[in-house]
Parts: structure tokens; sequence; C-alpha cells
């Protein structure tokens, strides 16, 4: 196996474990919200979200676009 297609297959392998790390985190912090908003929770709280839906989409990108990112970080060495 070539450099490249082992950096493709290890950055793919990278964003699912991303995706699915943070799968259970948006879960338990939606769950978590929707528990204490009976108890006056202000309604910004949402707001804590944003980080995990943001490695989320890292990880879909990675999964997505490794190749375009194994060819950034090998761009100066040949085939």
């Amino acid at each position: 196996m070539k450099t490249k297609q082992l950096a493709n297959v290890l950055i793919k392998i990278l964003g699912l474990s991303v995706v699915v790390h943070s799968i259970p985190s948006i879960i338990t912090a939606i769950y978590s919200v929707v528990r204490a908003r009976p108890f006056g929770v202000p309604g910004d709280s949402w707001f804590f979200l944003f980080p995990l839906l943001l490695l989320t989409a890292i990880g879909v990108y990675l999964v997505i676009q490794s190749r375009q990112v194994t060819g950034f970080l090998f761009q100066n060495e040949e085939e």
C-alpha cells in the first residue's frame, strides 16, 4: 500500500472516529437540555451544542474529503 493510500484510509478512520464519539455527546447534551427545561433553564442553553456539532461536521468533512486532505498533506511527494 502506498503512502497516500494509507494516509487516505487513516484520515477516513479518524473522521469516522470523531463522528462516532461526538454523536453520544450530542444526544446526551440534548437530553440534558430537554430534561432541565422545566426547571427554569434559560432558552440560550442550546448554545453549548455548537462545539459538538462543529466537531461532527469536521469528522464528516474528513470522511468525505479525505483525498483532498491527503493531497494537501502530500503535495510535494511523488507517487
